[in-house]
């Protein structure tokens, strides 16, 4: 078998990281003992070899291309694991260290996973956290996350999907909404509510309110004169200062519904539940501070 990473490959491939990280060949020089321009010579022996422009060079500034940027990614992965391991079968990392990224939906990151987060650093002070809170799905391997936490069933993506909880979903409104345009009794009186909207970011379409009918899982169409997107907890917002009815996860109005500022309707038709499941790809060899934030935040979940 023909070796395909000759030494200098790789030393060409960390200076390049480095680099990226830095954005300066002559800060990338001074971090590796170099001179910026065998920084520079070795950067283009890596272009040369996969035909890439990996940098924009100017006199004042270095920025990735595109195709750089990509390959970053890939190339920083690479690296971590085989740092990581080097450290395992070595035996030098009995405590778990180094960085985790990890995207999650707005409202989840809010009230579910950042209360924890303080216990976890106490556990695994070595571990340092990058927090995406958004809406849109992102792709870990693109744009760099070791983690997803997902809403909704995930996709068959050779990625392995480990279920956090099941989320229960209510409607609600403000009791000044209620007072001025009447308590719904049954779906049908939705058609003359004010329903407030929430734009999935991954369709592009507003989220249809589910509900179960005498034993049936009914999926219905809202309308209402006040759309969100990106951010869920906008409609929160919205409902709490008396703007119409909203459709969301317990977790999310559990202390507007104990203190009276809003209150939960239609609780006969009740009892669908969303999913929250943490996304890894099935492929990727997982470093030890991954999976000790996963199983922490499994076993803390699973207590809610």
């Amino acid at each position: 078998m023909n070796r395909q990473f000759p030494d200098v490959l790789l030393g060409s491939i960390e200076l390049f990281c480095m680099a990226a990280e830095l954005e300066s060949f002559k800060d990338a020089a001074n971090a590796a003992g170099l001179t910026p321009a065998a920084v520079s010579r070795s950067i283009a022996r890596l272009e040369e070899r996969i035909g890439v422009r990996l940098f924009v060079r100017t006199t004042r500034q270095l920025r990735l291309t595109e195709a750089g940027r990509a390959y970053f990614v890939q190339c920083r992965q690479a690296l971590n694991q085989l740092v990581e391991a080097e450290r395992e079968v070595s035996g030098q990392q009995m405590q778990p260290a180094g960085l985790v990224r990890i995207s999650m939906p707005t409202p989840y990151g809010h009230y579910r996973v950042l209360p924890l987060l303080a216990k976890f650093r106490q556990m695994y002070p070595l571990v340092k956290l990058d927090l995406q809170l958004s809406n849109r799905n992102v792709d870990l391997t693109a744009d760099g996350f070791d983690l997803v936490i997902r809403g909704r069933n995930p996709p068959d993506s050779g990625m392995i999907a480990r279920r956090l909880e099941d989320t229960e979903i209510v409607v609600c409104a403000a009791p000044e909404y209620l007072q001025r345009f009447g308590v719904p009794t049954k779906l049908e009186d939705l058609d003359r509510h004010e329903c407030l909207q929430f734009v999935l970011p991954s369709a592009g379409q507003n989220i249809v309110w589910i509900f179960r009918r005498d034993g049936e899982d009914i999926d219905w169409p809202t309308k209402g004169g006040l759309t969100c997107s990106e951010d869920l907890l906008g409609i929160i917002t919205l409902a709490r200062h008396g703007a119409g009815l909203l459709q969301a996860s317990r977790f999310m109005v559990e202390e507007d519904l104990r203190s009276g500022r809003m209150v939960e309707v239609l609780q006969e038709f009740k009892g669908r539940t969303r999913p929250f499941s943490l996304l890894y790809p099935r492929d990727r060899h997982l470093a030890l501070r991954v999976r000790v934030l996963i199983d922490f935040l499994i076993a803390e979940l699973a207590q809610v």
